[in-house]
């Protein structure tokens, strides 16, 4: 039986699919980014796509959907002005107008607990439109 990570404040739990799988992408960058879901019926957390290496920003945005929730990280490599390469994880809790309000305020009250089981962080936005989460947006940030 797989384990599970418990997030003691909402009673959520989150599968450990879904921290093997923000490791390798941490450590190993077999992963550009990672699609989470919370299933409601057993108040889990688990992986609902992965983006390999050679995927993009782009790819991601797509993946997400316009009427559910979700969260994602993203491992985004950039170049600085002095030409050093760098790798910084977003966490992105991904909340569009049109999802229930049911999924958001689930979405809402677990997303700390999600982000305490997965170690390495740099940055996190929030979004509820696409243009609030642009790779324009994430380039500002990662400055």
């Amino acid at each position: 039986m797989a384990m599970a990570f418990k997030m003691a404040t909402t009673g959520m739990w989150v599968s450990d699919e879904c921290k093997n799988s923000f490791m390798e992408m941490k450590w190993k960058k077999v992963h550009r980014y990672i699609v989470f879901k919370i299933d409601e019926g057993s108040r889990l957390v688990t992986v609902d796509k992965v983006g390999g290496p050679a995927e993009s920003y782009d790819d991601l945005t797509a993946s997400l959907p316009n009427d559910d929730c979700r969260y994602a990280v993203f491992d985004f490599d950039f170049v600085t002005v002095d030409n050093c390469r760098k790798s910084k994880i977003f966490f992105i809790a991904w909340s569009p107008t049109e999802s229930r309000i049911r999924a958001k305020i689930l979405y809402a009250t677990s997303k700390d607990g999600l982000r305490r089981v997965l170690e390495g962080i740099h940055y996190e936005v929030q979004a509820t439109d696409p243009t609030e989460m642009g790779i324009d947006v994430i380039k500002d940030r990662a400055k």
